[in-house]
């Protein structure tokens, strides 16, 4: 679909249909004539996949994370005609949980997908969407990212793929700040694959940082059968920080020590059997332990699969004899893609 935009340095944009009379008899001399081409789908079918993410990573609270291969949501987006032209119906929700809100509006997958579309400037095309959670709830693994994710990833690549990974973020920030806050260090992994770290919002300035390609690293993700919402788990952290402090961490290099020190400890005593879970972990060879996310998965950092697994156990071991919390351990590899197409009609 074409739309004709008449433009002036010194005026607003006035969308205008091509069959309008304005379009033959411009309003001032002024104006320039704009052509907006409107993408048309590539494929009548889409589906894509989001990998879980670790947030935080002890200090860098809201401006680092990393992605974790193996673990994430999927998304199936397929153009619908019984659906309004520029909307997104939700037909279908499987998986980790159902107990998620159909209204594209209240959904993280369908903000974003929403945001994406919106961004495409998609109007003669409805879309249906299908989300499969392999993440549960309040897990700390990036739950909601990857949905949204996945969403934004599926209207970009049925539309030719239009959009670049920072403007994607974008509109998974539309879905994050609605349901999690106004925080990158889940959506940009999940999109960008690797380590990604968020050096500002406004403008938004992303920095991944590219691990050896001829390393492999390790994450042993230990999650005890116990919820720990989002907001509860902000709630917890200082909202103000001296300003001798606020100095203090910007100008050192041991920044992220220092960090570690003061915000981990404010949420560890939230989660039974934290701070025996990280010991144990340290003590098993580990090269650190901390939570994932808000929680109340713990990871810890390895090179090597097969120590992962030996410090699983022995992070499983201490969250039910200290924690008195039954939980499963997995090891998983750094996901160094981010959210990516594998199926498409």
């Amino acid at each position: 679909m074409v739309t004709i935009c008449f433009q002036s340095p010194s005026k607003p944009i006035h969308n205008i249909q091509p069959k309008s009379k304005l379009s033959s008899q411009p309003p001032y001399k002024s104006q320039s004539l704009v052509i907006v081409t409107e993408p048309e789908p590539v494929f009548t079918s889409v589906k894509t996949f989001a990998p879980a993410t670790v947030a935080n990573l002890g200090p860098g609270f809201d401006f680092l994370g990393c992605a974790v291969d193996g673990l994430g949501d999927h998304v199936t987006l397929h153009v619908d005609p019984t659906v309004r032209n520029g909307e997104i119906s939700i037909s279908e929700i499987t998986g980790t949980t159902t107990k998620l809100s159909f209204d594209p509006h209240r959904n993280c997958a369908g903000i974003a997908a929403m945001a994406t579309m919106k961004m495409l400037g998609i109007k003669s095309v409805g879309v249906s969407l299908a989300l499969h959670k392999g993440l549960p709830l309040g897990s700390g693994l990036g739950s909601s990212a990857a949905s949204a994710a996945a969403a934004a990833v599926a209207v970009n690549e049925l539309f030719g793929g239009k959009l670049g990974n920072d403007e994607l973020v974008l509109a998974g920030l539309k879905s994050e700040a609605k349901v999690s806050g106004f925080h990158a260090d889940n959506i940009a992994p999940a999109i960008m694959g690797g380590f990604v770290l968020i050096r500002s919002y406004e403008p938004l300035d992303l920095k991944p940082l590219r691990f050896p390609l001829e390393k492999d690293l390790f994450f042993v993700l230990v999650s005890p059968d116990f919820e720990a919402p989002t907001k509860k788990m902000r709630a917890a952290l200082a909202k103000e920080i001296p300003m001798a402090h606020h100095v203090w961490n910007s100008s050192q290099a041991a920044v992220l020590v220092a960090a570690v020190l003061e915000v981990e400890p404010k949420r560890a005593p939230l989660i039974p059997g934290m701070e025996a879970v990280k010991r144990a972990a340290l003590e098993a060879g580990a090269f650190g332990c901390t939570i994932s996310g808000v929680g109340p998965t713990a990871v810890a950092v390895i090179d090597t699969a097969e120590k992962g697994f030996e410090i699983g156990e022995k992070m499983v071991e201490a969250f039910l004899k200290v924690g008195n919390l039954k939980s499963i351990a997995s090891v998983k590899k750094l996901d160094k893609i981010g959210a990516r197409l594998i199926k498409s009609m």
